[in-house]
């Protein structure tokens, strides 16, 4: 594989093409970076994806050049608080770090001109690991070992005895409009 070689799921995929119809032109600096992710990537469905790639909404550990471990959950959206805790895809290290793999580098342009090497440590949490494994739970108990999630209330009528209304001989019981 590439060092810029990336796998992306469909929805990831999906984003990433929308953020790049969205660059406000030739000049925006993510426009390269988009093109870099989309044109490198494998595309699996999140079925598919393998527990060691980072995703959307994946809490990861990577180090930036030789410096400390970070850890951090790839967001969509820039999100502020709880602070330091997000990393959102539409910033550059965030873009970097969707679809790589653990234990793989990838090389990010720096606004002076520099480079910084982006490396992913481990893949702490995924959400489509996650949603396999609650599927392959459901699978093998049926009822989850749960109570139902629904619980009966009775209406303050019951139990108590129905007023009846008897048929008059004719068998039409119908008082007319008048009982309105």
């Amino acid at each position: 594989m590439s060092q810029d070689a990336c796998i992306l799921t469909t929805k990831d995929l999906t984003i990433l093409e929308v953020m790049l119809d969205r660059c406000m032109g030739r000049d925006d600096p993510m426009a390269p970076l988009l093109r870099r992710k989309i044109e490198s990537a494998l595309i699996v469905f999140r079925d598919d994806v393998s527990e060691i790639v980072a995703t959307l909404n994946s809490r990861v550990r990577f180090a930036v050049d030789d410096g400390h471990a970070q850890t951090r959950v790839l967001s969509h959206d820039p999100m502020h608080h709880p602070n330091g805790l997000f990393l959102p895809i539409t910033s550059p290290r965030g873009l970097a770090l969707l679809g790589v793999s653990e234990g793989q580098s990838f090389r990010l342009p720096v606004n002076d001109g520099s480079v910084e090497t982006l490396r992913l440590e481990k893949v702490l949490y995924q959400p489509e690991k996650t949603r396999r494994e609650r599927e392959r739970t459901a699978m093998v108990e049926p009822s989850g070992g749960r109570r139902p999630q629904l619980k009966l209330i009775r209406g303050a009528h019951y139990g108590r005895a129905h007023a009846s209304v008897a048929a008059e001989p004719d068998g039409y019981d119908d008082p007319g409009p008048s009982a309105a």
